[in-house]
């Protein structure tokens, strides 16, 4: 069919996510026809570097095909198999066993849905019956980090810290509550790393005794906020809130969406400092983006409470694509590519990358540059001084995407100007090295912009 044409039908009938219906009804749909490796070609022959792994999941990169074929045999041989009624198939207790395996501490026990939103939503269910089943129902009150990112269903979006998923929505509930974030480049109580993690738990405190300590069910957090600009916490914040958690008698919920499966170094990011959270939730790199999948992962004692509360009773929470075999078979081959290469080239090229990103700190547009491994953000501003953000009229999240596809570069342009990166695994050092090339020349483009250009002289 005619690009043209495509064009053309999706504006008429394609909804697509967190965008401005009208807004792309005027922009009209960029159509991507074929992808190898960290590179994508268009439908007119274009080709860029996928700079953001289509969005933080193809991990892997495209085009393996021993992904394909793996994904093709379970087709045949098994198209679908439910979880219900005590039926099952070979991929997902396979792969619950491997992800178990690898999974830090306790958390042995897997339960499978479509992808991460869901996968969230999953976990306030089973905190409220965890609860419930502890004799502590009165404990229905959920606190996450501002800025944080927890999925786009009803609940989990309430959990998430960013207007746009509030705005007309209703949301957050009432029983959803955040903190300040541990924003290092913005945070009020300063740059220094040990005044953060103090506040951050102070904050935790204060937040639990003004709700009622008996009344905390769980706190969520990413171990990197994603969606909020790519927020790198100091080291040791993790554990700290960690620790307050264990401290006030409140679940521990990692949100590994994004950063598990080699995006930071590690298979699951939490092993950087060295934590066992009470729950986990992943998606994206599980399956490379390849096929829908998440998982919750459950430490022995959550499973063991909900289990036994529930006795003989079922524990009324599922989804008729839970388990699917055929995303299980296809996650399965993605993690022997993960631990046959790829986890370790992620490793090399992020040093790379954060490398490469500090260079251009020099800039007169670059106000901060984060990140670990295959994860970054280059923060723009006007003023490094004042670390003045980029007027909210220019629509920089647009123009600077829009730069960035013109040079051949796919990348995640956040509102006010703050760039972010999460490039697949399996990028080579030329390919690392055209991200921050195609970069620097987006941030000289933006420079000679006239509407940049009168802000500054300002």
């Amino acid at each position: 069919m005619l690009t043209n044409s495509l064009v053309e039908l999706d504006r008429r009938h394609l909804v697509h996510p967190v965008s401005s219906f009208h807004g792309h009804e005027a922009r009209g749909v960029r159509v991507l026809r074929s992808a190898h490796g960290a590179t994508v070609t268009d439908s007119e022959g274009r080709e860029l570097i996928d700079g953001f792994a289509g969005l933080w999941c193809v991990n892997a990169g495209y085009g393996h095909e021993s992904v394909v074929q793996a994904a093709a045999e379970q087709m045949r041989n098994l198209p679908y198999a439910t979880g219900y009624f005590d039926l099952g198939a070979e991929a997902p207790i396979r792969l619950a066993a491997e992800l178990a395996e690898r999974a830090p501490g306790d958390l042995d026990h897997v339960y499978f849905c479509l992808g991460g939103s869901d996968a969230v939503d999953s976990t306030i269910r089973f905190i409220r019956y965890y609860w419930h089943a502890r004799g502590q129902s009165d404990r229905d009150q959920f606190i996450s980090v501002a800025q944080g990112y927890h999925g786009s269903t009803s609940a989990g979006a309430g959990l998430t810290a960013l207007p746009v998923f509030h705005d007309g929505f209703g949301l957050p509930y009432d029983w959803q509550h955040k903190i300040p974030s541990h924003y290092t480049y913005r945070n009020p109580a300063g740059p220094d790393d040990a005044t953060i993690i103090s506040a951050s738990v102070a904050a935790l405190r204060a937040k639990a005794e003004e709700i009622g300590p008996e009344r905390v069910a769980a706190f969520y957090v990413e171990p990197i906020q994603g969606s909020g600009g790519v927020l790198v916490p100091p080291k040791g914040w993790i554990k700290a809130m960690r620790d307050a958690c264990t401290e006030l008698g409140i679940l521990f919920v990692a949100d590994e969406v994004i950063t598990a499966f080699g995006r930071t170094g590690p298979l699951f990011a939490c092993e950087d400092e060295g934590i066992v959270p009470d729950l986990m939730t992943v998606a994206k790199g599980l399956t490379s983006g390849y096929v829908p999948m998440g998982a919750v992962l459950m430490s022995e004692h959550v499973y063991q409470t909900i289990a036994e509360g529930a006795g003989k009773k079922a524990v009324g929470h599922g989804f008729t694509y839970s388990a699917h075999p055929v995303s299980a078979a296809v996650a399965l081959e993605i993690l022997k590519l993960y631990e046959g290469g790829l986890l370790d080239n992620g490793r090399r090229q992020g040093a790379r990358l954060q490398q490469g990103l500090a260079g251009l700190a020099d800039h007169p547009l670059v106000g901060d540059v984060r990140g670990r491994g295959m994860l970054a953000a280059v923060e723009l501003v006007t003023d490094k001084e004042e670390k003045t953000p980029l007027p909210v009229a220019l629509d920089a999240a647009t123009r600077l995407f829009d730069r960035a596809w013109e040079q051949g570069l796919i990348l995640r342009s956040f509102a006010q100007g703050v760039l972010g990166y999460a490039p697949p695994l399996c990028c080579t050092d030329a390919e690392i090295d055209r991200i921050v090339e195609r970069t620097r020349k987006v941030l000289d483009l933006t420079l000679e912009d006239p509407e940049i250009r009168e802000v500054l002289r300002s």
